[in-house]
């Protein structure tokens, strides 16, 4: 692989927590940015997650705090609160597909691969759509799972796929080894809470 092939890393957020929690692991982020740019010319690395606007304090946040100041663009969306006319049911509804794939449609032109960090199926037709104006996609999921966590139809559609349990030794970290403040499974983040002022090292 050329060293100045561009590239921008598309992380699906609460997918790649589902997906390394599955296998055991937490992801190094610093590691994660690392091993993508001894690849190529890492142009972008996005996080994409969803976030509760009346929630008091997350345990997400320091991560996400963390993710924005070293060298992650960090995207976040209000998830709206509905109640469910059969159940009568609390439900929250978010998601974050349709702004992924606009950015990355947008960057398309400037790329020569996006990485894309998910297995969700509806991500196929934006796969697709990439590769039409001839951008390599590359999906990071598994299939080490019972059952895979990676559709089968993405799967099939992308140029090249990593499964996650092979970078474990690359990007991955011991649950036990996380920093103190981000040992709780990450919620969502409240409007209004990051504070510029903190860091998580």
């Amino acid at each position: 692989m050329s060293s100045l092939e561009k590239i921008a890393l598309f992380i699906d957020g609460s997918n790649l927590y589902a997906t390394s929690k599955a296998l055991g692991f937490d992801i190094d982020f610093r590691r994660l940015l690392g091993e993508f740019q001894s690849r190529g010319a890492l142009l972008r690395a996005f996080y994409y997650t969803t976030v509760i606007e009346d929630q008091e304090f997350s345990s997400i946040r320091p991560l996400i705090d963390w993710l924005d100041y070293n060298g992650y663009t960090v995207v976040t969306k209000l998830t709206k609160e509905y109640v469910d006319a059969t159940t009568g049911r609390r439900k929250v509804k978010g998601s974050m597909d349709v702004d992924l794939a606009v950015t990355a449609m947008e960057l398309a032109e400037h790329v020569d691969q996006i990485v894309l960090f998910s297995g969700d199926g509806d991500f196929r037709s934006l796969v697709e759509a990439l590769q039409r104006r001839g951008v390599r996609v590359t999906v990071v999921s598994t299939l080490s799972t019972q059952p895979p966590m990676i559709a089968d139809d993405l799967r099939r559609q992308t140029d090249v796929f990593i499964d996650l349990a092979e970078l474990k030794p690359k990007v991955g970290r011991d649950p036990a080894d996380r920093p103190r403040e981000l040992r709780q499974p990450p919620q969502f983040l409240t409007r209004g809470s990051i504070n510029r002022g903190d860091r998580v090292e």
